[in-house]
């Protein structure tokens, strides 16, 4: 390889790392200001923030309302994440040890909820509920939010299974268990990652969702996005920045955690 060669190759790979780190870097500033202007002392939502305070943090943590749609957005995750993982496993495990026609048709029909808008979702579960006489409660917006993360834990175990040496559970099968002993035993071992990743994703998106909560709402239920859009139409503070800051935090903990576990499960087979 001549010298031209290799310095074109050295150019064409620092364009390529300054394109990426300046593609982070514009996707980052939004957060970082939205960080930055959570620590402001002024009354009203500036940038760059005046003075520096945690002033708004306190106010976040001593207002039962606020509070009160934290605990709102925890439950309604983790019970949309457990419905959604429990859905999106099973289904896509039988998709995956399926010939059949209906094996083959499933998949597109799984895709649909996340190509319909949240609007028409939210609207049309709230017609369906109130038909039924099925007030908004907990339930609603996890059933709500369980639909659209379902496919996403779909498509991500149909990536898991497709790794998965399947002889390992035949060979538990012919050795005469049972299929839910066999699972259980031999098949979530090998994809416990991700599972713990499909929950966590299903998690995040019932957390961040704004549309479908805003929809199925009530006065005793409502999540954080819900309730910072309320306070919105009132006023522009740092309180906001605060919510924003706390959803991000959140979400990046749930990323963190499940590299954590993933990390802790290569050590153990290294070990």
């Amino acid at each position: 390889m001549s010298e031209v060669e290799v310095t074109r190759e050295r150019v064409e790979d620092a364009l390529f790392r300054a394109g990426y780190w300046l593609l982070f870097a514009i996707v980052m500033l939004p957060i970082v200001v939205v960080f930055a202007t959570s620590f402001q002392q002024g009354e009203y939502l500036t940038f760059p923030p005046e003075g520096v305070s945690l002033r708004w943090y306190a106010q976040f943590f001593a207002s039962a309302e606020w509070l009160s749609a934290v605990r709102d957005s925890v439950v309604i995750g983790v019970g949309a994440s457990v419905l959604s993982t429990a859905l999106g496993v099973t289904g896509s495990l039988a998709v995956q040890r399926s010939d059949s026609t209906l094996a083959r048709v499933l998949p597109p029909v799984i895709l649909l909820p996340l190509l319909l808008p949240p609007v028409v979702i939210g609207l049309t579960l709230l017609i369906y509920f109130n038909r039924v006489g099925f007030g908004s409660t907990y339930l609603t917006i996890v059933i709500a939010h369980a639909l659209w993360a379902t496919p996403l834990v779909f498509f991500v175990m149909q990536s898991v299974f497709a790794r998965f040496d399947w002889d390992l559970r035949d060979a538990g099968m012919d050795l005469g268990a049972r299929p839910s002993r066999v699972f259980y035993h031999v098949v979530l071992p090998n994809v416990r990652s991700g599972v713990v990743i499909s929950a966590v994703v299903a998690f995040i998106v019932s957390l961040q969702e704004f549309i479908m909560a805003l929809f199925l709402k009530s006065y005793e239920v409502q999540t954080v996005p819900v309730l910072a859009w309320t306070s919105l139409q009132s006023s522009l503070t740092p309180l906001v920045s605060v919510v924003s800051a706390f959803l991000v935090g959140v979400s990046i903990l749930g990323v963190l955690v499940s590299a954590a576990l993933m990390n802790i499960e290569w050590l153990a087979e290294q070990l």
